[in-house]
């Protein structure tokens, strides 16, 4: 008997459906959009109209709120505000507006700061030692390389409210507490079993075969490792980092739990920024506003790698 081969033939979406399709997508991402525009333009109103009944669309803008956020204020008598000379700047005129006084920088900066250490050093790290356990698990043979993977996976499975009072004692005791090295001890080691996981399944799909002829050539296994295996990976390890930023830059309960001064993070200071009536919402949303621009420089910068990572990485076996 004959055998007869089948050909599946591949159906081209029609003009109609890459229409629709494309417009699903738009739709999505304007609606996805809706909060961060929402977030900016309140940054830029005044505190009534921050709180207004309806809320408003239309109003002046103001760079109030980005002014209440970098500084600190004193009200004045307005007596003792027509004897100061002329204001130095835009802060300083709109604070004058508002019978008040600039008396010196905010903490802030201080914190976003902190955020910057924190969040990209112990990224830096996560990736770093999870490059090379995942090598380590790829090429390898690791007694009980299954059961270890499970257990570096489950670390992730906990909830953080689980481990934080054991953390938090710990911590105080080895006088880690407050610090920006413990804060980036502590994020990578959350996040070091999900770079293992993610870069396991990119190193696994680097043929074996370069590293044989790299090391046939005089190349050791670590000349072979960091010339051959890590520049074949770089689309894995773009997304990777993206991924472990994201947690440590997003990241509130340990933030708000082991720190309190030197070392706290934006996450937890921004919601405590207060006006003279309560919460200042321009401040916080011009707090906020700040707060996504290094998170999404990062992911633009790195957005062909984070899409070619998800799509042929950890996914494809």
């Amino acid at each position: 008997m004959s055998s007869v081969t089948s050909a599946h033939s591949v159906v081209e979406p029609s003009p109609a459906s890459k229409r629709i399709a494309g417009a699903i997508v738009i739709l999505y991402a304007l609606i996805t959009m809706i909060p961060l525009v929402w977030i900016f333009l309140t940054s830029i109103k005044s505190p009534p109209d921050s709180i207004s009944y309806p809320p408003k669309i239309v109003f002046t803008p103001t760079l109030e709120g980005y002014c209440n956020l970098l500084t600190t204020r004193t009200r004045q008598t307005p007596e003792y505000i027509a004897a100061l000379p002329a204001p130095s700047g835009t802060c300083d005129e709109v604070t004058r507006k508002r019978n008040m006084v600039i008396a010196g920088p905010s903490n802030f900066l201080p914190r976003f700061a902190n955020s910057l250490v924190i969040a990209f050093g112990s990224t830096f790290l996560a990736v770093s030692l999870g490059t090379l356990a995942a090598y380590g698990f790829s090429r390898f043979r690791v007694p009980l390389a299954d059961d270890l993977l499970f257990f570096i996976l489950s670390t992730r499975m906990m909830p953080p409210i689980a481990v934080a009072i054991p953390i938090y004692l710990m911590y105080r005791e080895l006088g880690l507490s407050d610090t920006a090295v413990g804060m980036i001890l502590l994020y990578t080691a959350v996040n070091v079993s999900l770079a293992v996981w993610l870069l396991k399944g990119f190193i696994d799909e680097i043929p074996r075969e370069y590293e044989e002829a790299a090391m046939i050539d005089g190349y050791t296994r670590l000349q072979a490792f960091w010339k051959v295996v890590l520049p074949q990976a770089t689309t894995g390890i773009a997304a990777t980092a993206i991924f472990c930023l994201i947690f440590a830059w997003n990241e509130y309960a340990f933030a708000a739990l082991l720190t309190s001064g030197e070392a706290q993070t934006a996450p937890p200071f921004i919601p405590t920024i207060i006006g003279e009536g309560g919460q200042d919402w321009p401040a916080v949303a011009a707090g906020t506003t700040i707060f996504l621009i290094p998170i999404l420089v990062f992911t633009i910068l790195l957005r062909k790698q984070l899409l070619r990572g998800i799509t042929f990485g950890a996914v494809r076996k």
